[in-house]
């Protein structure tokens, strides 16, 4: 009985809670069958109670449970517990914080070619699309960019925070030591991956020189270049900007 006056209770009509279905709990039920178009009688059949319970348990107040974690101790990112989204490091920059928070918000879409390309938040993104989307929520990118168009990305050379590798077919970027990626274990789309992928074949050159040619029958073609943070975050500043001249890429690759 007293949970029958706590049902009553939670979807709107006040019962006195005392475990006795006197006089005021029988007008109260009355009340309950009068505003949802019952046979008004004032007694509960068993359709009307699994009624009112599916009703009371939607007007119950979700139980509050502790924030999830969006930080973790230390200089490098983990994996959630979820283990599908990432928990940045509390040491990084803002920037790095809102770029694997970015990140997150796409983790689990499925791969679309072209995907972020033609608008930010899309169905689903290809390499190029996630990476962008990534750099973009930390503020370092204004537009997509295909996976061509990372090769000349930022400064060159890996960086402390954000690497980005990319060549003409795939690009992928390294956040504060986890790998965003849309190829490799747990499917193909937007993915937190904590095995490296090997760095084989590109040409890495922290002095911002010209790229070297590629070693014979290589598969990766390009230079790995690091986001441009600001200089109290990653020393010099980078010869190029990453917002300067980044427009919407006319090829996604990826």
């Amino acid at each position: 009985m007293r949970v029958l006056q706590r049902w009553l209770t939670l979807v709107g009509v006040p019962t006195r809670i005392d475990g006795q279905y006197g006089r005021a709990t029988r007008r109260s039920v009355r009340v309950y069958e009068r505003r949802n178009n019952l046979h008004v009688d004032g007694r509960v059949s068993r359709p009307q109670a699994r009624g009112l319970r599916r009703r009371a348990a939607l007007a119950a107040p979700a139980a509050t449970t502790p924030p999830a974690p969006t930080a973790t101790p230390g200089a490098r990112a983990v994996l959630s517990p979820d283990r599908r989204t990432a928990l940045a490091p509390a040491s990084a920059p803002p920037q790095v914080q809102a770029a694997i928070a970015a990140a997150n918000r796409i983790v689990g879409k499925p791969y679309r070619y072209g995907g972020g390309h033609g608008t930010w938040e899309d169905r689903g993104y290809d390499c190029s699309g996630t990476v962008s989307y990534a750099l973009h929520g930390a503020g370092l990118l204004r537009s997509p960019l295909a996976s061509t168009a990372f090769m000349r990305f930022g400064a060159p050379g890996r960086g402390q925070w954000i690497t980005v590798y990319a060549h003409g077919g795939h690009a992928f970027a390294v956040i504060a030591g986890l790998r965003l990626d849309t190829s490799g274990g747990g499917g193909r789309g937007p993915r937190w991956h904590t095995e490296p992928r090997s760095p084989s074949g590109f040409n890495v050159d922290r002095a911002g020189t010209p790229s070297r040619a590629p070693r014979a029958g290589s598969t990766w073609t390009a230079l790995a270049h690091r986001a441009a943070l600001p200089e109290r975050v990653q020393g010099p500043p980078p010869r190029r900007s990453l917002t300067t001249g980044a427009r919407l890429a006319a090829a996604a690759g990826g």
